[in-house]
């Protein structure tokens, strides 16, 4: 009877250890989510986060307010559309600006701006890849390593829903 009751301790402890840990093999990545303040982006699959990685933002802090201010934007919006970058490897579109950020514009007579991207770092060969990742570079996209990037863009499908908070 010891030994049955020893089987089953086992058997339960090494599935609870194997189902730990999420997998990315078969995961359905359903939301792309991006912590501003912790400089992270995290791929969630059913409420569950699968991955995480260290991001890079725009130059200056805070929400995303007007075309050129080098802010990254904050809200709701979709990755609708991806392309190869001869300056930042893969890129792909966030769908800024949404219906929010339309109507602050026109509200304060401003140029929302566009062309906010989830991409790569430029390879180049005077700055080495490190050191656009500890820092915060870009225009207001949101920037990861190449080999990150690369992974995000197999994984994430076009239409996945992509949060960004403050």
């Amino acid at each position: 009877m010891r030994w049955l009751l020893a089987i089953c301790c086992f058997t339960f402890a090494t599935l609870s250890h194997a189902t730990a840990a999420p997998m990315l093999d078969d995961s359905f990545i359903d939301k792309v989510l991006v912590v501003k303040s912790e400089r992270q982006l995290h791929l969630i699959s059913r409420g569950v986060t699968m991955k995480s990685y260290r991001v890079s933002l725009g130059k200056q802090p805070g929400p995303k307010e007007r075309e050129g201010d080098k802010r990254t934007p904050e809200g709701f919006y979709w990755i609708d559309w991806r392309k190869t970058s001869d300056k930042y490897n893969l890129a792909m579109h966030i769908s800024y600006p949404n219906a929010k950020d339309l109507a602050r514009a026109r509200r304060e007579g401003t140029r929302p701006g566009s062309m906010i991207m989830l991409h790569g770092t430029p390879v180049d060969e005077e700055y080495p890849e490190w050191f656009f990742h500890t820092l915060d570079w870009t225009e207001g996209c949101i920037a990861l390593r190449n080999d990150d990037m690369r992974e995000i863009w197999n994984l994430v499908k076009n239409g996945t829903l992509i949060e960004i908070r403050p």
